[in-house]
C-alpha cells in the first residue's frame, strides 16, 4: 500500500435490509419471507469523490479490535469527520453476516463496516497475511489509511508485517494517531 496509489477495484457482497419489510429476523429455511437481500457495493461507491478514513484489522470479535480500535474510531468519529473526512470505514476479512453481528455487538452507530469475505481487497492492497499460527487462515494485517478520491493519501501500517507473526502490534493504526495526522494537514 503506497501513498499516491489508487485502491483496487473490488466488489463487496453485503446483505442489507429490504425496504418495507418487517425488522424481525425470519429464516428462509422454513419457507418464510426473508427481509434481506444481497447488494454489490464497489470500491468506486465507497471511495470516489470522497475523502475517507479506512482501518483494517485481523478479525471481528478479536480482543484488540473489539476493545480498542473499533470503540476508539467510534468515539472519535465526529472529530475525524470534522477534519474534512466524508466517512470512516472498518474492513476485515470476514463475511457480511459476521461483520453485521460484530457491529451490533459493539453498539456502533457511526462507522461503517465493509465485509471483505474473500480477502480480495485486502490482498490487492498488499495487506493479506496468513495467520494459521492462531487458527485464522488468511486475514488482514492491521493498517489504516486516509483515501482521497480513491487514492491513498496517507497510510498507517503496524510494524512487523509477515505471515504467522507471533505478535499483534497496535499503535500506528490507533484512531488517535490517525486523528493527529488529519489535524496536522
Amino acid at each position: 500500500m503506497n501513498i499516491g496509489k489508487s485502491v483496487p477495484s473490488v466488489t463487496f457482497k453485503y446483505r442489507i435490509r429490504t425496504d418495507g419489510l418487517p425488522i424481525t429476523y425470519v429464516s428462509n429455511y422454513n419457507g418464510s419471507e426473508n427481509p434481506y437481500e444481497w447488494k454489490d457495493v464497489t470500491t468506486e461507491d465507497i471511495f470516489s469523490n470522497k475523502r475517507v478514513v479506512i482501518f483494517s484489522l485481523p478479525g471481528a470479535f478479536t480482543p484488540t479490535c473489539s476493545t480498542y480500535q473499533v470503540p476508539g474510531f467510534e468515539k472519535l468519529y465526529n472529530e475525524i469527520k470534522e477534519q474534512d473526512v466524508d466517512e470512516v470505514y472498518v474492513i476485515s476479512v470476514n463475511d457480511t453476516f459476521v461483520m453485521r453481528k460484530w457491529m451490533i455487538d459493539q453498539g456502533v452507530k457511526n462507522i461503517k463496516f465493509i465485509p471483505d469475505g474473500s480477502g480480495e481487497f485486502t490482498q490487492k492492497m498488499g495487506m493479506l497475511v496468513c495467520k494459521d499460527n492462531v487458527g485464522f487462515g488468511n486475514r488482514s494485517w492491521r493498517y489504516a489509511a486516509v483515501i482521497t478520491d480513491g487514492v491513498v493519501e496517507r497510510a498507517f501500517i503496524e510494524p512487523g508485517q509477515e505471515d504467522n507473526c507471533p505478535t499483534d502490534p497496535y499503535g500506528e493504526t490507533s484512531p488517535e494517531n490517525v486523528l493527529e495526522y488529519l489535524k496536522s494537514v
